[in-house]
């Protein structure tokens, strides 16, 4: 039952006894959720896509699993759209490839494409283009399934593997890692051109406007430029050379891409600890002829079955696990809400997160900075391939802030890590240093938009608060640089790009945090307009609320019901700038303290974070516990101590 109490106007400031016993209750809460070893974990839901994957894959490899399967078909039919597809996010736009996905799952588990949910959504896509106007991963799972031919998919031979380092051709050490993780497997499978066992015969033939084999508009230009022409135009005079392409070339690259796979399989944790690159590994196994009952294709498969989430006659397949994360952020919320360093919760979550840090593996990220020692966290129980800055510095700040001295050569090797991944610019990207070849944005391959990862504010904001609490001045040349870094990155209105985290509310809370932990002045015109800013989106109600569709250019305005995340980061972003005394944080505290919610976790069914911005969508469920907690623990904490101004950055 959702508990709240009677709104408040927003003038008055909160009652300490409420205060009180939300902070107690939600603390108590999040403890006892708490696993055995001292880790949290919550889900992470995504859009229609993984669910609906997850039963391609099924029917790819011949495991139909009809009980799970009806569980994953419930949740599609529960989240289809008003407009009769599927969206990227709660209540948003048809998006062409989720629909096709949603659509092709659902007939797959024996939905009537005659009852009314299927014919509401063939219709709606119909209207929008078709399945045609689908992006490259969608048309190459289409392509396997026999759907449409290979042509509709951009040509990038597996061959690209054994390209001498830094030239143009050598592109998997030029993208993100998760695209890395992704791509090389289903090179091989585009190389094979294995075909699906689709036990059932199914297909979605009447999804297309123009019958497959008489479209002749595939390809399209991701980004209007002219290089993008000069892209499609090169993919044109390629497809007349592949014929003549030794074979034995490509037998090498498929054996290079092979013990790629092999050394990062993960074990249980699947390659890249993300679902995309785990089911294609599934897909080329079985285009090898792995047997179902090798041990590498059984953990594999194991690695995909983890990813589930079941909640009675309702599933959802979750894009990845987020244990590092929860966990970091749990524990800075607890510390924040009184619970001391050595309290056997807080000793637990420690220990664990000590035992997660990856100190013996040089992966991907080493080969921008081959003279870094590995030292940082990755986001999923293990990917020690793939650490990322983000949850490094989340976790370095939240082992420090414990004050056990037993964690100190974690806190110093953690934060070696980060410091030897700042960018050429002064900013940190997640998985990789100076990942900004932006030329390979033009590509066909590259419309889903999403093939680099760039410095971004949020986390580069994370990486200066940590270094601020560790004791790095101001003068000090990693913070100069990451300071002058964040201040070139503040957008005209005043706030900041949220890459992580939706959106520009997220951006802004992580950057005034971190200019405020680094000791600039919160006065400054900058950092006021930062605060304009946060005051003008404010709803009536006192809570934030901001729209997924802000991260296009023609609607970051587009603002959503108030959420307890946003309301939190809006706070916390106010209050890292002096403002704990205004009526806009008394005022979002107090819609806080009154906003529906269940023990521990505010309800929150809109999504609150960033795959890929205007491609890929998440919904934390531990957003909603953890972060009000923490917004409402440190209101309390500055409005009984004698500063402005919080203790730590984050």
């Amino acid at each position: 039952m959702l508990k709240s109490v009677a709104p408040d106007s927003g003038t008055s400031a909160p009652e300490n006894s409420i205060l009180d016993s939300t902070i107690e209750e939600v603390a108590a809460a999040i403890a006892d959720k708490q696993a055995a070893d001292g880790h949290w974990v919550y889900a992470l839901e995504a859009d229609a896509t993984i669910p609906a994957e997850y039963i391609l894959l099924n029917h790819y490899v011949d495991e139909v699993d009809p009980k799970t399967e009806g569980k994953l078909a419930n949740y599609l039919r529960e989240i289809q759209g008003a407009h009769g597809g599927w969206p990227l996010y709660h209540g948003g736009d048809l998006d062409m490839s989720a629909s096709v996905k949603a659509y092709y799952a659902l007939k797959l588990v024996g939905d009537d494409i005659d009852s009314p949910h299927m014919v509401r959504a063939r219709e709606a896509i119909l209207e929008n283009g078709g399945a045609a106007r689908c992006n490259v991963f969608t048309r190459i799972s289409l392509a396997l399934f026999e759907q449409v031919p290979w042509t509709a998919c951009p040509l990038i031979r597996v061959e690209v593997l054994l390209a001498p380092r830094r030239t143009p051709l050598s592109v998997m050490d030029k993208v993100s890692y998760w695209s890395r993780t992704v791509m090389v497997p289903l090179l091989v499978l585009q190389a094979l051109k294995p075909r699906a066992s689709n036990p059932s015969g199914i297909g979605v033939q009447e999804l297309f406007v123009i019958p497959p084999e008489e479209e002749k508009n595939w390809l399209q230009n991701p980004t209007g430029h002219w290089l993008g022409d000069v892209m499609l135009f090169a993919d044109k005079i390629a497809r007349h050379i592949v014929p003549y392409m030794p074979k034995f070339a490509q037998r090498r690259a498929i054996e290079k891409a092979m013990a790629y796979i092999m050394e990062r399989l993960n074990g249980e944790d699947g390659l890249g600890g993300i679902f995309p690159a785990m089911a294609n590994t599934l897909m080329v196994f079985d285009a090898l002829g792995y047997s179902k009952s090798d041990p590498t294709y059984v953990t594999a498969r194991k690695a995909i079955e983890k990813l589930l989430v079941v909640d009675g006659e309702v599933a959802y397949c979750q894009p990845c696990l987020s244990p590092v994360w929860d966990t970091a952020l749990a524990a800075h919320a607890l510390l924040e809400a009184g619970h001391p360093g050595d309290d056997p919760v807080i000793t637990r979550a420690s220990k664990w997160l000590k035992d997660c840090q990856i100190l013996d593996v040089k992966g991907d990220w080493s080969i921008n900075r081959k003279n870094v020692r590995p030292g940082g966290w990755a986001f999923q129980y293990r990917n020690d391939h793939y650490p990322d800055v983000d949850d490094t510095a989340a976790v370095v700040t939240a082992l420090d802030r414990t004050g056990d001295l037993d964690l100190r050569e974690s806190v110093a090797r953690g934060a070696e890590w980060v410091v030897g991944m700042q960018g050429s610019r002064g900013g940190w990207g997640a998985f990789d240093a100076d990942n900004e070849y932006y030329w390979l944005e033009h590509i066909p391959f590259a419309d889903h938009g999403a093939l680099l990862d760039p410095a971004t504010s949020d986390v580069s904001a994370r990486c200066v608060s940590m270094l601020a609490q560790l004791g790095y001045d101001r003068d000090h040349p990693v913070m100069k640089r990451g300071l002058k870094y964040l201040r070139k990155e503040q957008e005209a209105n005043g706030s900041w790009f949220g890459r992580w985290g939706t959106n520009y509310i997220y951006g802004t809370w992580s950057v005034l945090c971190a200019l405020n932990a680094a000791g600039e002045d919160m006065s400054a015109p900058h950092i006021r307009k930062a605060v304009t800013w946060l005051r003008s989106v404010q709803h009536e109600d006192g809570g934030w609320g901001e729209d997924c569709s802000s991260y296009w250019s023609d609607r970051e305005t587009v603002e959503i019901e108030s959420t307890a995340s946003q309301t939190a980061w809006a706070v916390l972003a106010l209050m890292a700038a002096g403002e704990v005394d205004s009526e806009e944080v008394r005022r979002g505290v107090n819609w806080l303290l009154s906003a529906p919610r269940v023990g521990g976790k505010w309800h929150e069914e809109l999504y609150n974070a960033v795959g890929f911005p205007k491609v890929f969508y998440l919904l934390y469920h531990g957003y909603s516990s953890y972060f009000p907690l923490w917004a409402l623990a440190r209101y309390r904490n500055l409005k009984t101590s004698n500063t402005q101004f919080p203790a730590y950055g984050m």
